[in-house]
């Protein structure tokens, strides 16, 4: 994929979001077609930010999540 072509919206790159804080990076991966699957952040207020730039609350403390419980993905941010 060039960084001058921007796939559709069908792409099938999968990316989980960890120790996202307010999800700035994962701007860039989805604006390139990349979809979000799974986000992760401990943090309370970054949590409720997150919520309201995405819809989404990412789960809390990585280390609390089981492996089996992270969705398949392409590229781990």
């Amino acid at each position: 994929m060039s960084l001058n072509n921007k796939p559709s919206k069908n792409s099938s790159i999968k990316i989980i979001d960890l120790f996202a804080g307010i999800g700035g990076i994962r701007l860039g991966f989805e604006k390139y077609g990349c979809e979000t699957v799974f986000s992760s952040e401990w943090d309370a207020y970054a949590q409720k930010m997150y919520e309201e730039n995405f819809g989404e609350k990412p789960f809390g403390d990585i280390n609390m999540i089981k492996p089996i419980d992270i969705p398949d993905h392409d590229i781990l941010l």
